[in-house]
């Protein structure tokens, strides 16, 4: 477990383009065989990946965490960005197709990730992107497939930002003490997402980006609105928002991103627009 400490937005003008990157940016979420994960004292949120290549894997339960277990005084979301691979949670077993989101609540002592064995899988197997926040009661772990969750079609062709947004945990879905997640795909020809932008003082956000073309990037706007910075982001790369920043980017092509959050409150539209001639 790597652990980042908490920035303020007066630190920010400060730092180079290698200690933006080194604080918001992690580069290598999914590593073949292994968990691996980063804590940041932002909202006290865990985020990182389990990639099964072939073997079954234990969610580990890291020092850092001064718990029994990974999950006894937290909960997690999990949304597979792989080929089908299954999670299973206290002896309970979840088959997570591509673009699947399991949740999974405070209390769970035992949760292992492997792959399916689904035939013709171009996808290859699982790589379960995996987001962790604290917890003060146990809601049911609960698995919803990718037509399930709650869809937003948002932007316009015009603006090259048409997307559709599909929530998974939030407060009309599957239920949580703080996290919200969800997935957003932009549309072929569009390359913006978040704009016009926003920030919410009450949670902490963090971006995956993938289906990211090999030879494209996304180039991530964050800071304070009238102090922003940017940070260029590769396929299946994750960003550190915190609660003063906003996060907006656009691609050379389009892609998606999973979204999820934590912090004061669970109301997805909570937060505070930024028209775009007041960025700075």
């Amino acid at each position: 477990m790597e652990q980042r400490y908490a920035t303020s937005p007066d630190q920010l003008p400060r730092f180079a383009t290698a200690e933006l990157r080194e604080r918001f940016l992690i580069e290598e979420v999914f590593v073949p065989g292994e968990v691996s994960v980063v804590y940041t004292h932002h909202d006290r949120i865990v985020l990182g990946g389990a990639v099964p290549a072939g073997q079954q894997l234990a969610l580990p339960t890291f020092d850092e965490l001064r718990s029994e277990f990974f999950l006894a005084n937290r909960e997690l979301g999990i949304i597979n960005i792989g080929g089908a691979g299954t999670v299973t949670a206290d002896g309970e077993t979840y088959v997570l197709p591509h673009g699947a989101c399991l949740y999974v609540g405070m209390g769970t002592r035992d949760v292992t990730f492997a792959d399916a064995l689904v035939a013709d899988d171009a996808a290859g197997g699982g790589q379960f992107y995996l987001f962790s926040a604290p917890a003060h009661t146990t809601y049911p772990t609960t698995l919803v497939l990718p037509d399930q969750g709650t869809v937003r079609e948002l932007g316009d062709q015009v603006t090259s930002n048409r997307r559709t947004l599909t929530q998974y945990i939030h407060m009309n879905g599957v239920q949580s003490c703080q996290i919200l997640m969800g997935v957003t795909r932009l549309h072929p020809g569009s390359m913006w997402n978040t704009m016009p932008a926003h920030t919410h003082d009450r949670r902490t956000e963090c971006y995956l980006y993938f289906d990211v073309p090999q030879d494209a990037r996304v180039i991530h706007l964050m800071g304070e609105p009238t102090e922003t910075r940017h940070l260029v982001v590769a396929d299946r790369q994750a960003v550190i928002s915190p609660s003063w920043s906003l996060h907006s980017g656009v691609g050379t092509s389009a892609y998606s991103f999973v979204w999820a959050m934590a912090g004061e409150n669970k109301s997805f539209d909570d937060m505070d627009p930024v028209p775009a001639p007041s960025l700075r």
